[in-house]
């Protein structure tokens, strides 16, 4: 994109941005700034998706030790630009593909059916631009190869196998990215395009490696906590002391902390319900942060913004649930920013950015000399429970697994743990 298309697009964004509320005049020229900067570091990380390029842009800002707050910032402003833009796309006219030769169809048209169907089936958000992310890139993909007829890419089964087997073969892209990939398509041809595959037996896939989950010890827990404070403490006091994966935690309700029973409700991955463990040592904490929440909780009903995201249909079958308090975030976002489904402005949950650099930061503050992330509070949570003896099953149930053989990694990291068998070195 030439340097005045660009600045072009970033005037009417900040025009865009004055006009949604998401900003004010003050601050407008620096989420704009933010979004440029994207802009130039994003031809440099080649075949990565919107949410790679974003999460790596990030990742860019935290190890040059930019503040948390310009790192929130700079994730609101890159979030409202793909939004923008996406608006604008479908007002756009789009060019068209071949399906198999027989038939083109317009390729906005299989952006707009694809979103349609992934929100039918309940797919996250992020699925959802993950999954069109791969569907552009391999119509791109098809433009580059010369797999087109009088200019649209041709959507055919050997282009698939060939695209796929590419990732791995040239790109050299990890076994999960390949899947990814994998799955975006297969529901490109099947559900969108309604065209069948058949046998995939010759495409190349990547090879994923058994790799043994990162596991804190309970002092080393101790001791990353004890680096931590404020909020980002108490959702890691939260993560491990239920095992939650890290948006879990992010997404929690006000009507999902049962203080009396001592459970957490959790909405996990594929829309499944599930209860886990509320830590009797977070309650105190949780109680006070959620009477500070309740403060910001009031003065949007008092600003009259608009009620927190619903899952599913609900904002339908109940209009006024999103703007009760049951409904409202445990973990919601400082700032009012767009929802890009709907275009309305509301308050959504925090990111994950700010926990993922709180726990990063103080891993290296306890000097732990090991790989460990947010999700590593997952693992522990399930090792220290085994360590207790508490059965597999019930730690399958908590963790939201739907097939104890995917709990079963864990003893593996049990068995080094427990009862290790004496070196012949100290026998000498």
């Amino acid at each position: 994109m030439r340097d005045r298309e660009t600045e072009l697009l970033l005037t009417e964004f900040g025009e865009y941005l004055l006009r949604s509320r998401l900003t004010d005049q003050k601050h407008a020229p620096y989420f704009v700034g933010w979004v440029r900067r994207f802009m130039a570091t994003t031809p440099h990380i080649p075949n990565a998706t919107r949410t790679e390029s974003l999460t790596l842009f990030l990742d860019s800002l935290q190890r040059a030790q930019t503040e948390d707050w310009q790192v929130e910032q700079a994730r609101q402003a890159i979030s409202a630009w793909f939004a923008w833009r996406d608006q604008a796309q479908r007002t756009a006219p789009a060019p068209k593909i071949s399906v198999g030769g027989d038939g083109t169809v317009p390729a906005d048209a299989v952006y707009a059916s694809m979103r349609e169907a992934v929100r039918v089936r309940h797919y996250s958000y992020r699925t959802e631009q993950t999954y069109l992310d791969w569907v552009r890139r391999f119509f791109a993909y098809l433009q580059e190869t010369g797999a087109t007829v009088d200019g649209r890419p041709v959507v055919s089964v050997n282009a698939y196998r060939d695209f796929i087997s590419q990732l791995a073969t040239r790109q050299h892209v990890a076994a999960g990215t390949q899947n990814q990939a994998f799955a975006a398509l297969l529901f490109l041809y099947r559900e969108i395009l309604g065209v069948d595959i058949g046998e995939l037996g010759r495409t190349v896939r990547a090879k994923r490696g058994e790799r043994l989950p990162t596991v804190l010890s309970p002092d080393e827990v101790r001791r990353l906590l004890a680096q931590m404070s404020g909020t980002t403490r108490l959702m890691a006091e939260v993560i491990f002391g239920g095992g939650l994966r890290v948006m879990e935690c992010c997404r929690l309700r006000v009507q999902d902390v049962d203080f009396d029973n001592e459970l957490l409700r959790v909405r996990g991955k594929g829309d499944k319900d599930r209860t886990t463990l509320l830590p009797q040592s977070v309650r105190d904490g949780l109680r006070a942060h959620l009477a500070r929440v309740r403060t910001l909780y009031d003065q949007d009903r008092g600003a009259s913004v608009a009620g927190v995201h619903l899952p599913d249909a609900l904002d339908r079958k109940y209009p006024n649930a999103g703007v009760e308090w049951a409904w409202y975030w445990v973990f919601p976002s400082k700032t009012l920013s767009v929802d890009p489904r709907t275009n309305v402005v509301r308050r959504h949950h925090v990111s994950d950015v700010a926990i993922q650099k709180a726990v990063k930061d103080a891993v290296q503050k306890a000097d732990i000399a090991k790989h460990a992330s947010v999700h590593t509070l997952r693992h522990s949570f399930a090792t220290h429970l085994l360590l207790q003896n508490v059965d597999i099953r019930q730690v399958q149930e908590l963790l939201g697994h739907a097939h104890v053989e995917t709990t079963m990694i864990y003893t593996h990291v049990l068995k080094d743990l427990r009862h290790a068998p004496r070196s012949p070195l100290d026998a000498l």
